[in-house]
């Protein structure tokens, strides 16, 4: 399968790149600055772009099958319009194209999806700290949902670096059992590049809890 991935230099983008890489997919990962992503194999490609730049998304999508989305502002925790800009961009660009699946890495806490969360998260966390990143999540979403494409939300709570651990819960349904939930971001790739292929959560929000 030939798979576009956006915010491919970021963290979790990066691991999402390795892990299509392993499971045999050709990748080409969309990116800014190519200087951001270290990682070299034989079916990677890079499309240098703007996401914010319709043209730009268009033409990466040429010959693409489904795409991963991995967006993010990083440790920021204002509004960034952009990134809304740019899934509208994606959806938009599909629509028009033949690749119909597509995963996008969202958060826990959006939607009615607190509800998974603990205590601390729920109350403390999202309102204060992650407001606007949720703000800007939903409105994402909302653009994903009203498209026609064979959609795939995954809302994970706080990333990490840690390993790769193949030991996680996944659904619509789970609830975490702590207090501050986290999961790393190698094991939120492996759910995300499961999708690519995986007709279960078509047009769901599952979360991936540690």
């Amino acid at each position: 399968m030939n798979v576009l991935v956006f915010g491919a230099s970021g963290a979790t983008g990066r691991e999402v790149v390795k892990q299509a890489l392993d499971r045999g997919h050709s990748v080409r990962a969309f990116v800014r600055d190519p200087g951001k992503l270290q990682i070299k194999h034989a079916r990677l490609a890079l499309t240098i772009g703007d996401v914010t730049e319709y043209t730009s998304v268009e033409g990466a999508l040429r010959g693409t099958d489904a795409v991963a989305s991995a967006l993010g502002s990083g440790n920021s925790l204002n509004s960034h319009p952009a990134l809304i800009d740019g899934v509208q961009n994606i959806v938009r660009a599909m629509e028009h194209a033949e690749a119909r699946r597509l995963v996008y890495l969202s958060m826990l806490g959006v939607g009615n999806s607190g509800r998974q969360l603990g205590l601390v998260d729920r109350c403390i966390v999202l309102p204060l700290l992650l407001r606007n990143v949720m703000n800007d999540h939903a409105k994402q979403e909302e653009l994903i949902k009203r498209s026609t494409l064979d959609w795939v939300i995954v809302r994970p709570p706080r990333l990490t670096n840690g390993p790769y651990t193949g030991i996680y819960r996944s659904g619509e349904d789970v609830r975490e059992k702590t207090l501050l939930a986290s999961v790393s971001r190698a094991d939120v790739a492996d759910f995300m590049v499961k999708q690519l292929t995986d007709d279960r959560y078509v047009h769901g929000t599952p979360a991936v809890l540690g």
